[in-house]
C-alpha cells in the first residue's frame, strides 16, 4: 500500500458548548489549525504517484475561501465544532474530490491531534 500526506494551515475561531463555565474552550477562542490529508492506493498512476500533490491545491482554496479567519460555528453550521468533527467534515470533502482519501488529521495545537478514518481503512 502506498500512502501520501499533505499538510494545510488556516486560522479560525470556534466555541464549544456544554462545557463547565470555567473551561477555557467554553469561551470564544481561536487556533492556528494544521490539517493533514492522507491518501492511499495499492497502485500508482502512470507517472508513479498515488496522486499529484498539486491536485490537492483545491483543498487549500476551500480552506482559504471558506474557513480561514472565520468563526467556524457560523460557517459549519454546528454548535459542536471540535477537532474531531472537523476531521470528519474535511474527510468527507476530500473524499468527494479524491477517492484515495483514507484519513484526515486536525491539530489545534502542536501537542493535540484528532483523526477521522472510516472503519475498515487501516492505518
Amino acid at each position: 500500500m502506498f500512502r501520501i500526506t499533505k499538510e494545510f494551515h488556516f486560522s479560525a475561531s470556534h466555541q464549544l458548548f456544554g462545557l463547565e463555565e470555567d473551561h477555557p474552550c467554553a469561551r470564544l477562542h481561536g487556533h492556528n489549525y494544521v490539517v493533514e490529508v492522507e491518501l492511499e492506493s495499492s497502485e500508482l498512476n502512470r507517472i508513479g504517484f498515488v496522486r499529484d500533490y498539486r491536485e490537492l491545491g483545491a483543498f487549500k482554496t476551500y480552506l482559504d475561501d471558506c474557513l480561514d479567519h472565520r468563526h467556524l460555528n457560523d460557517v459549519l453550521g454546528d454548535d459542536c465544532v471540535t477537532a474531531e468533527t472537523m476531521a470528519r467534515h474535511f474527510y468527507n470533502w476530500c473524499r468527494q474530490h479524491w477517492p484515495e482519501t483514507s484519513a484526515v488529521r486536525v491539530k489545534e495545537t502542536p501537542k493535540t491531534c484528532a483523526e477521522y478514518r472510516p472503519i475498515g481503512i487501516a492505518a
